[in-house]
């Protein structure tokens, strides 16, 4: 089920298996779908200008490593 956040659309995958708790959760962060266009961002630019690039993706490195 997605859900829009200020960076993003989050998802969450849940799986019941009829119990109490649920039985897979997979969280899905907006930050980590977005860095997965840097490649494609930084291509033909210079170094320097790669610190820009990332700053306008603004990305939370915390919801990228879950």
């Amino acid at each position: 089920m997605p859900t829009e956040s200020a960076r993003g659309e989050l998802g969450y995958y849940i799986v019941s298996d009829g119990g109490s708790m649920p039985y897979r959760v997979k969280v899905r962060a907006p930050s980590f779908v977005n860095l997965q266009s840097l490649p494609y961002a930084c291509k033909g630019e210079q170094v320097p200008d790669m610190v820009a690039i990332i700053a306008s993706l603004d990305p939370v490195m915390g919801d990228v490593d879950r």
